[in-house]
């Protein structure tokens, strides 16, 4: 999966393998060199200090690193006429640090370890700025995955809700009323949560999309509450209780679970 971020107005490309974060090199060296980014590439990987650091950082990292062929790299980078460049380093010791294609315009992916190192080499401010942006784009990864988990959560949960109104609660309806139960049930947890209904929430927003509802804008705290809710609801139908005493009981245990959740530290840090 690609991504980009801005750096210092410029558009820096950031890939996903196998769970690891790779950077584009080629993105980051047009800060230097906006018409020739891959010679700014090759010029910092033929110093001494960054085979050193990659070999280092292989050796951690790669259990299929080739070192014969990295030692004659690392013999050879004390000449001037030593030239190294993103496939030779792939194809000689099957590094994995760098992701790469040749070509004019070919591009170059390195490890976000590696990625941070050839941006501090490129300018220190740079690099602060880079760290600043690719932070704040996982954080906000972070975020989105708690609110995905989140719902699917309270997916399940509803799926439980469901079954318990079609064994205890539509046997014992008439037919015109089976037609509502479901959504009437879904309302009464979202009086509690939202202090709305799904229809007066798609009266209020009738610029949003027809496929999206009121339960895909809810914040992480409400979702929690919602999940729990669904739980409880399902026990209260098993139960025979009427819908007035779920909405009373149901009220009121969220009033005490925000009260918690809001006072909790561990729920503090989390968001």
């Amino acid at each position: 999966m690609k991504q980009v971020i801005n750096v210092k107005g410029g558009n820096i490309s950031l890939y996903s393998k196998n769970q690891d974060d790779f950077i584009s090199l080629t993105d980051i060296a047009k800060f230097k060199n906006l018409e020739f980014p891959r010679y700014v590439v090759q010029n910092w990987m033929r110093t001494r200090f960054t085979i050193e650091f990659i070999w280092l950082w292989e050796q951690i990292n790669n259990k299929d690193f080739n070192r014969v062929e990295f030692d004659t790299f690392k013999n050879e980078s004390w000449a001037n006429s030593f030239i190294l460049n993103p496939k030779q380093w792939i194809e000689k010791t099957n590094a994995i640090w760098i992701i790469s294609t040749s070509g004019r315009y070919g591009w170059t992916y390195a490890h976000k370890d590696i990625a941070f190192e050839f941006a501090s080499w490129i300018s220190v401010e740079f690099k602060l700025y880079l760290i600043k942006e690719f932070q704040r784009l996982k954080e906000k990864e972070s975020k989105s995955l708690e609110w995905s988990v989140k719902r699917e959560l309270t997916k399940i949960n509803y799926k439980l809700q469901t079954d318990s109104i079609k064994n205890y609660l539509i046997p014992s309806l008439k037919d015109f009323k089976k037609k509502y139960v479901y959504s009437d049930e879904a309302d009464l947890l979202n009086i509690i949560i939202f202090w709305k209904t799904a229809k007066d929430w798609k009266l209020e927003n009738k610029d949003k999309s027809i496929n999206e509802n009121i339960r895909d804008y809810a914040t992480i705290e409400q979702l929690l509450l919602l999940a729990n809710l669904e739980n409880l609801n399902w026990e209260f139908i098993k139960q025979w209780l009427d819908k007035y005493k779920r909405y009373e009981l149901l009220s009121e245990i969220t009033t005490n679970k925000m009260k918690i959740l809001f006072d909790n530290n561990n729920f503090k840090n989390l968001k």
